[in-house]
């Protein structure tokens, strides 16, 4: 529904009478229904992303000293097909880090990162599987 451009939000309209059995809605009140995904992709966008700062910060990779570039890999569809929530992450980390130190700082998609991880951690974590 946040992705409707056409100029009277059909797509929200049928998206609402089809999901939530909601027929019958004012051009106005979708319109508000739009504006609220709004406000909450950029609030979780913006929440994401500072938390993503705090933890280059709290590393000392957050471009300001360490000039050795951070990727930052994400994977969900939240991020890969929600184009208004990776594209507000985004601003939002250079708006934390500033537009210098930002340059450092790359996001970008990956799939299997859960798997990866998990597998990251565990190879890390195996070497202590013998010491008391």
């Amino acid at each position: 529904m946040h992705h409707d451009n056409t100029p009277d939000l059909k797509i929200v309209e049928e998206k609402l009478k089809e999901i939530l059995e909601i027929a019958g809605t004012s051009l106005e009140t979708r319109k508000m229904l739009v504006e609220i995904c709004d406000i909450v992709t950029r609030r979780a966008a913006r929440l994401a992303a500072a938390g993503l700062a705090g933890i280059l910060k709290k590393l000392g990779r957050d471009g300001s000293v360490d000039k050795r570039r951070s990727v930052i890999a994400i994977d969900g569809g939240l991020f890969e097909h929600y184009a208004k929530f990776s594209k507000c992450l985004e601003a939002t980390l250079i708006e934390l880090l500033g537009e210098e130190s930002s340059k450092f700082v790359v996001v970008k998609h990956a799939d299997d990162g859960s798997g990866i991880g998990a597998a990251l951690i565990a190879a890390s974590q195996s070497q202590y599987r013998n010491v008391e």
